[in-house]
């Protein structure tokens, strides 16, 4: 029997401009506008709702334990939780104005579109690791973004310089799942395998040299400064790791493992030499011998956020969308950066899309505030997160227009609220393990 004719028509095409808030779109699924989902209608409600709760909040980390102690936002004034989003920019606005050069915001890519339009510097944790630096004048450093994100920004910054976190619930999950005692006693263990910590061999390389992801505290910062260790970005995870192994044996990676594990793969590290540290078990898990062969000793964290995304929805987009172009985060698991063409940093996301000469289809693997905002920004290219589920980073989206309105009236009335600090013992090694980092350039 031969085959029917079929004639395909052209999709038209939607002229309508992108809308880059990850808010409206998810007002609109709760309110039954739109087919698409969310993995927690909750998102649709003010922060303020969530923050006298312990927990995460809504979102991609709503199923992480949160750490007994972790901070928790006091309530905010009335006046800013019943401002519609209109008022609250128009304050934001006049406060800004009214403070000029006294106040400089910096705006994570992964903050809501409604807080990164008000930001001075919008980018990725080593991006505005270094704005912090460019404004030694300010008085204030307002930090959309995370509570390790503000702490760095108080490492770098002066002392008179306050940094402030709008609302204190904003941690981070990853970040979290290294505590300093964990850490500690992680230590301890290797020097019992491994002898002492401080004595070079022949060849002039220490046992291990530990590296931190930027998504630490700056407890874990401190540590590694103390032992001759370095902080990393997603931007310069390799060049760091490449500074290690210069210096030691092997690694101790921490707290994110898949970033650890993609980039030392991608240098040629063997999977079997990558064992994996849990806290919660004697030597990790490990045995003497496999530790004993080790070239990075990853931790057992991960963010979850990256977690969300699968090798079958990359299989899902290149069936729907032929061509199309996969890019994910290195804190994707391994499977998901194997399966993806490319896998690199917020900055290299953005700057590959931007790049891209002719109409492209995009698949990218990250968080889905960066994603809606590249979508927005080059209507040229076909751009959509490859989790079809709307779920922004829990922590991330517990800063809202009303936190930061509130923040900067309260500068302009004279007053400093959720100022960050880091102890004077913990910053000084903290800063000796920044500076190396921000020398290791990519």
């Amino acid at each position: 029997m031969s085959a029917t004719p079929v004639t395909l028509q052209p999709r038209p095409i939607d002229t309508r401009p992108i809308d880059p808030s990850v808010d409206h779109e998810i007002q609109a699924i709760v309110a039954g506008e739109t087919t698409a989902e969310t993995c927690n209608t909750d998102l649709a409600a003010g922060p303020w709702t969530f923050d006298t709760r312990p927990g995460y909040g809504p979102g991609s980390s709503m199923g992480d334990v949160i750490p007994t102690g972790a901070p928790r936002q006091g309530q905010l004034p009335a006046e800013y939780r019943e401002a519609d989003e209109a008022e609250l920019a128009a304050r934001i606005v006049a406060a800004k104005h009214t403070l000029g050069e006294r106040v400089v915001v910096l705006g994570h890519f992964y903050q809501r579109e409604e807080v990164v339009t008000h930001a001075d510097y919008v980018g990725d944790s080593f991006q505005l690791a270094n704005a912090a630096l460019e404004h030694p004048d300010a008085e204030a450093i307002v930090f959309c973004g995370v509570h390790f994100m503000a702490e760095t920004a108080d490492l770098l910054s002066r002392p008179e310089q306050a940094v402030i976190l709008p609302n204190l619930a904003a941690g981070c999950s990853m970040a979290d799942m290294a505590d300093i005692d964990q850490v500690e006693e992680c230590w301890e263990q290797l020097a019992d395998v491994y002898g002492d910590m401080d004595a070079p061999d022949a060849e002039g390389l220490l046992p291990v040299i530990p590296v931190t992801y930027m998504n630490s505290s700056a407890a874990i910062k401190g540590f590694v400064g103390r032992h001759g260790g370095i902080v990393c970005t997603s931007s310069n995870a390799r060049t760091v790791l490449e500074w290690a192994f210069a210096r030691g044996r092997r690694v101790l990676f921490f707290p994110d493992q898949h970033l650890g594990r993609n980039t030392a793969k991608a240098m040629g590290v063997p999977l079997e030499q990558m064992p994996m540290w849990n806290p919660r078990k004697a030597l990790g898990g490990s045995s003497e011998a496999e530790l004993a062969d080790a070239r990075v000793i990853l931790w057992h964290g991960f963010c979850s956020v990256h977690r969300r995304f699968t090798v079958d929805q990359i299989t899902a987009a290149r069936a729907e969308h032929p061509g199309v172009r996969v890019i994910v985060h290195p804190e994707c698991p391994m499977d998901v950066v194997d399966a993806a063409d490319e896998a690199g940093s917020t900055d290299y996301i953005r700057k590959a899309i931007a790049a891209a000469t002719e109409p492209t289809t995009f698949a990218i693997g990250t968080e889905i505030n960066l994603v809606q905002r590249l979508a927005a920004q080059f209507p040229q290219h076909e751009i959509f997160c490859l989790d079809p589920v709307v779920c922004p980073c829990s922590t991330m989206y517990r800063i809202h227009p009303g936190y930061l309105a509130w923040i900067l009236e309260g500068l302009v009335a004279g007053g400093v609220r959720n100022r960050i600090t880091v102890p004077a013992d913990v910053a000084q090694p903290a800063r000796v393990a920044l500076e190396r980092m921000l020398a290791a350039k990519p």
